[in-house]
């Protein structure tokens, strides 16, 4: 008997069922209080990570989505109400650098990318429920990141303050970090400046100790991202001294976990980025050799400037700093190897106890004194420039302090403490923690973002938008190249605007939200995504929240990961929200690469599952 061969025809198979999933709503899940909600069966929230809509999805999102959708089946066949929504992260340069090249509204071309990306997840047959679908360019989203941004404003937690920016000399434009290669302007490859701007910012250092702290509330994170988080957190105890700069009534404080080493200070360091420097070197004859290097210097990432193996280099300063306890006064340099994003953007150098420090001293003549050594040795030359050959960094347990005065002969941990106690009675020094942590900075001035919801008014200052005026839209403009300022700038009719305050006349915030404040919350509005009270009602979020398993990428394991996990604790701080953690179990799927390097569009590495699937 002849079999007859039978093909399957994935294409035509599928859609017959993908149209009954879409006709039934197979994958939806009704929040708790509407029709069919069932408060008996356990929960699950699968998420994957938002994509951001440029071109069409490749063969990476699939990748993602799979694991996540193999999830979400896998739990629902196991009796748990799973939702596993999907949205678009859809502000951002990509789009903002098309419209520049092309002119075409990035609204049109995101909205084009998220058509394309929607075919093909439905094409997939992911089991997504579309009924929560988000995308945060969207006035009906970034009013709700705007509402948030002033109830964190409300909390102290939001604030504006001068910071160093990355400028294009030609472009009259600021750039982001990624928008610098190797110290040049991606666009135009001009040598970038840094400027001092005026910025806004997330107080997220007052939750270091709470994000370090609450990692045990987690059930499953990678170790090696939970470390990546730990170290750029950087908590440090030891002591905060203060070095004065008498000729100009300035002090400067640094934060040192080896105050038993102060005796051993010969020389000051501050950043390239230090705030005080013009002060410093105004009326000196070097000055134009201290900027230039200054300039130069910035040109290199922190990476770059904080390998070992680098080069040490600097340039006097014509000044001199007091060393708080021998009274000493020590030469004062710029240096690239000392970063602000650690401590305070100045170091006491003390070359005979830290590498770099010795180094620094080797390459420029400056004096060594070793006051840590083992005990019972003969105490070394308390200004020895040729002895060592080395730093003695490592601690011995028979190791006692030397050429320190009253505190020779006592091991560093009791050195410390009695050193921080006497010149904490001369306001010297004080116990300290320090952060590697920066605030973080939010403030863009690119057109592709989510406005910041403040006027500046000349008689009531910064003010904030009133609720029921949100959202503040993005208007249109005709050019979206910055030039010397917020492309937003130009919509003069936009920026004018009246104070809520006093009625008079004022100016609207023309900076753009970090997209990161977009992704830090999204995860909470697919959970309610048609309210139109709140960007989402707590019982809802109380109940599905945490999400049980997040997928994404390991390159998202500091920045997105950590300030969606500062805006939970927030939000909860704030009684938005009954959770402390956003994401119970993490799982990172891995890269495809190709060519030699990660599938990115940028690097134009890309292969679509299209003719595939």
């Amino acid at each position: 008997m002849n079999v007859q061969e039978q093909r399957y025809e994935p294409r035509q198979i599928e859609r017959k069922w993908q149209r009954v999933w879409a006709d039934e709503r197979t994958w939806h899940v009704p929040n708790p209080g509407e029709p069919d909600f069932d408060a008996g069966r356990p929960k699950a929230y699968v998420l994957e990570m938002l994509p951001y809509p440029s071109g069409e999805p490749h063969v990476g999102h699939l990748k993602c989505y799979a694991v996540g959708d193999a999830i979400a089946h896998f739990r629902r066949r196991n009796g748990f109400q799973v939702i596993h929504p999907m949205g678009y992260d859809a502000f951002g340069l990509p789009a903002e650098n098309h419209a520049i090249k092309t002119g075409e509204h990035p609204r049109i071309s995101t909205e084009r990318s998220i058509t394309a990306f929607r075919e093909q997840f439905r094409d997939w047959g992911v089991s997504i429920d579309w009924d929560r679908e988000v995308a945060t360019h969207t006035p009906e989203y970034y009013r709700w990141t705007q509402w948030l941004f002033l109830r964190l404003y409300e909390q102290g937690l939001a604030y504006r303050e001068e910071a160093a920016v990355n400028w294009c000399p030609k472009d009259a434009t600021v750039l982001a970090n990624e928008q610098v290669i190797e110290g040049r302007c991606e666009r135009c490859g001009t040598l970038v400046e840094p400027r001092r701007l005026e910025q806004w910012f997330f107080r997220i250092t007052d939750y270091a100790d709470r994000l370090l702290d609450d990692f045990s509330l987690l059930e499953s994170w990678p170790e090696n991202v939970v470390t990546m988080q730990r170290n750029w957190i950087g908590r440090s105890e030891g002591a905060e001294a203060v070095f004065r700069c008498a000729e100009l009534d300035l002090d400067f404080t640094v934060f040192t976990t080896r105050p038993d080493t102060l005796f051993g200070a010969t020389f000051f360091v501050l950043a390239p980025e230090h705030p005080d420097i013009d002060r410093l070197i105004e009326g000196t004859a070097n000055a134009a050799e201290v900027r230039d290097y200054v300039n130069a210097a910035l040109r290199a990432s922190a990476t770059e400037r904080g390998e070992e193996a680098r080069e040490k280099t600097g340039v006097r300063i014509d000044r001199t700093v007091t060393n708080p306890v021998n009274g000493e006064e020590i030469p004062v340099f710029v240096a690239d190897y000392v970063l602000m994003e650690y401590g305070t953007g100045a170091i006491m150098a003390v070359p005979a106890h830290d590498e770099r420090d010795f180094e620094f001293a080797r390459a420029f003549g400056l004096d060594v004194r070793r006051v840590v050594a083992p005990a019972g040795a003969e105490a070394p030359d308390p200004v020895d420039g040729v002895a060592m050959d080395e730093a003695y960094v490592e601690q011995g347990p028979a190791d006692v302090l030397v050429n320190s005065g009253r505190f020779d002969g006592l091991t560093p941990a009791d050195a410390k403490e009695k050193i921080i106690t006497w010149l904490a009675e001369s306001g010297a020094a004080k116990p300290a923690v320090n952060y590697r942590l920066r605030d973080w900075l939010l403030s863009r001035q690119r057109y592709w973002g989510c406005p910041i919801p403040m006027v500046h008014c000349p008689s009531c200052g910064v003010v904030p938008v009133p609720d029921d005026q949100l959202p503040v839209e993005l208007p249109d403009v005709e050019e979206y190249k910055p030039k010397g300022k917020s492309p937003l700038e130009a919509a003069t009719d936009w920026v004018s605007t009246e104070c809520p305050s006093c009625g008079g006349e004022a100016r609207r915030e023309t900076d753009t939200m970090d997209t990161f404040v977009d992704s830090s919350w999204y995860f909470l509005r697919y959970l309610d995504p048609n309210d139109t009270e709140l960007p989402f009602a707590r019982e809802i979020a109380d109940h599905w929240m945490s999400v049980d398993q997040y997928i994404g990428g390991v390159e998202h394991a500091i920045l997105h990961l950590m300030y969606a996990r500062f805006f939970v604790k927030a939000l909860a701080d704030g009684g938005y929200l009954g959770v402390q953690e956003p994401f119970t179990n993490l799982f990172t799927q891995g890269m495809i690469t190709r060519d030699g390097a990660k599938m990115s569009k940028s690097k134009g590495n890309t292969v679509s599952p299209r003719e595939y699937v």
